[in-house]
């Protein structure tokens, strides 16, 4: 499977991670979401250095799914502006890339809501 993405997202707290991850694996967005707490992110916003603790969503998808993830990631996360970066998957088990691709469901059709 040659258009698989690893793409990562920042979240507030383990309660919002929780829902978000849930949420695009329930609407098969995603075929797998890991959730990597402690995280100390130090960046700049509104013109100040900031840190503070958070939480990585590693999130296993297909390239065709990223725009609708994009779109339902902006409904549910509590950030103005959430980090949402994608990584190519140049490689990896056979098996899991398949497992993947299937589990990711792409349509013309808006995903469903959870």
């Amino acid at each position: 499977m040659t258009d698989a993405r690893l793409l990562l997202c920042t979240c507030p707290d383990e309660a919002s991670a929780a829902r978000i991850a849930r949420a695009l694996v329930e609407a098969r967005l995603a075929a797998c979401v890991s959730r990597l707490p402690g995280l100390t992110s130090t960046y700049r916003w509104e013109g100040a250095v900031q840190e503070d603790t958070e939480v990585l969503l590693l999130i296993k998808t297909r390239a065709a799914a990223v725009a609708a993830l994009q779109a339902r990631l902006l409904e549910l996360h509590p950030y103005d502006v959430p980090e949402l970066i994608a990584l190519n998957i140049a490689d990896g088990l056979p098996a899991y890339l398949d497992w993947l691709g299937e589990s990711v469901a792409v349509s013309d059709s808006p995903p469903a809501r959870s």
